[in-house]
Order: C-alpha cells, then structure tokens, then sequence
C-alpha cells in the first residue's frame, strides 16, 4: 500500500492532526498575516459559546474549516463570530454536500499549486 492508501485506512478521507497543522501552515489572513492553529477542542468549545452544532464532525475537519473560513472570510462577508460559526456548520452540515469535502478540496487545490503532501509525515 502506499503512505496515501496507509492514511485513508487509518483516517478516512478527513484530516488528522498533523494535516491539519500542515495546511494551517499554509493559511493566511486577508491581510497576508500567518494565523496560529487553534485546537480541534478550542475550536469545539468557541462553536458552543456560538450555539452551533457540527453534525458532520470527522477528525479535524471542524477546526480546518474553522481556520479556512476565518482565513479567506474574516472582515469581509463574515464580520460577527455567528456568521463565522454558521459558515462552518453550512459547509460541513450541508444536506447535499459531501462529507469529505474539506479534505478533498485541499488534497485538489495542493495538488493544483505544486505542493506535494508527503503522507508518510502525515501517520
């Protein structure tokens, strides 16, 4: 099997901890400011204080789109920390969406730019 196949088998198609760290590392601000990573249980605790759920909650995948949807929304069209918490919930919740989204995206749009994702790193 190859380290891909390895991490899939282990973590399905969502993110673990280290490849959410990976691709925090990537992420910046709209102000081109690199962003620390908050825990998937500082994450979890901030989507209670807004009163939102994540149905769909794999792995690391909340804190990824946390991060993700702060990184490229935040002081533009999400300007409040509901809004925030209700674009992560739509993302992830979506009825017609697809689970691994987030995951997929991120593999594609890596794969997209050049950068390699070394999977082995990732276990």
């Amino acid at each position: 099997m190859t380290a891909f196949e390895d991490y899939v088998a282990e973590y399905g198609l969502h993110f673990n901890k280290r490849l959410y760290e990976f691709a925090v590392s990537m992420m910046v601000d709209r102000n081109g400011n690199k962003m620390p990573p908050m825990t998937k249980e500082q994450v979890s605790e901030w989507l209670k204080t807004q009163g939102v759920t994540i149905k769909n909650d794999k792995g690391h995948d909340v804190p990824y789109v946390y991060q993700m949807r702060k990184s490229d929304s935040w002081g533009g069209s999400l300007a409040t920390d509901k809004q925030l918490a209700m674009a992560i919930s739509e993302y992830l919740d979506d009825k017609d969406g697809n689970p691994t989204q987030a995951f997929d995206c991120f593999v594609v749009n890596c794969r997209a730019k050049g950068i390699p994702i070394f999977w082995d790193e990732m276990l």
